[in-house]
């Protein structure tokens, strides 16, 4: 399959995880933006008027980076696996495989659709946290990196979920038991300064903390970790993540069985 071909067929993946969201928008990029107004009203309006600044800042101010973040991650993960779950229930990831299509254009137009959605949710999001908060964007191109990283990243994760998933109930594991806990604990809502020393360390083992962080410094400046570490530990997870969906689609795991 030539070059042209492929991209022909990239193309086509994309546009149909694409679209598969947006006919649905109600329900793919309307539920964040409320969910979202929800924790500002919530977190940022009622219980952030009884606190003070955070690293100079208002609470709501704070914490609206890793508010857009946590809609980011959730709806990247959840889209592709979804998405990929339902190809390989209806049989027609199957004839992807069987196809002279490369592996690597299969997931990347996956992932492409999840990203597409968790940029979409993202600037959703945004635009509802500038009712609440005032935002900076001190480096912009930082912000749009860390974001788009990001988003691919647990794109990813959501593509490797939906390889191992044998049924409905298995796409739902890793969101509630795993990726909910790891996202309320990665600095969304504190800085781990705020913590004492033990749990400070802990908290270093959790990577949404160093992608949170980066973002927040994007936005406001401000960040509980080196940026620079932060860029290298999604770009590992990526090239990890990508290298290891290759890997599982060319032995057939969670299809061929």
């Amino acid at each position: 399959m030539n070059i042209r071909t492929q991209s022909i067929a990239l193309r086509t993946i994309l546009l149909k995880e694409t679209l598969r969201f947006l006919r649905i928008w109600i329900q793919t990029i309307l539920p964040p933006a409320i969910t979202t107004a929800l924790y500002f009203i919530i977190f940022g309006q009622l219980i952030g008027a009884q606190l003070g600044p955070v690293e100079g800042l208002s609470y709501t101010q704070y914490i609206a980076p890793g508010l857009i973040m946590m809609a980011v991650i959730t709806n990247s993960y959840s889209n592709v696996v979804s998405s990929f779950f339902s190809s390989k229930f209806q049989r027609h990831i199957e004839e992807m495989l069987v196809s002279p299509l490369p592996n690597a254009i299969i997931v990347l137009g996956f992932v492409g659709g999840g990203v597409a959605r968790g940029l979409a949710v993202g600037i959703v999001v945004t635009a509802i946290s500038l009712f609440f908060a005032d935002l900076h964007w001190q480096h912009p191109l930082v912000t749009f990196a860390v974001i788009a990283l990001t988003s691919l990243l647990f794109a990813l994760g959501g593509l490797i979920n939906g390889i191992y998933a044998k049924s409905f109930d298995d796409i739902s594991v890793i969101p509630t038991f795993v990726l909910t806990p790891l996202i309320y604990l990665g600095g969304i809502f504190y800085s781990i300064k705020m913590l004492p020393p033990f749990w400070q360390e802990v908290s270093l083992l959790n990577p949404i903390l160093y992608m949170v962080n980066a973002f927040r410094h994007g936005i406001l400046g401000v960040s509980d970790i080196d940026v620079r570490f932060a860029f290298a530990i999604i770009l590992l997870f990526i090239a990890a993540l990508f290298g290891y969906s290759l890997w599982l689609l060319h032995r057939g795991t969670g299809i061929r069985n």
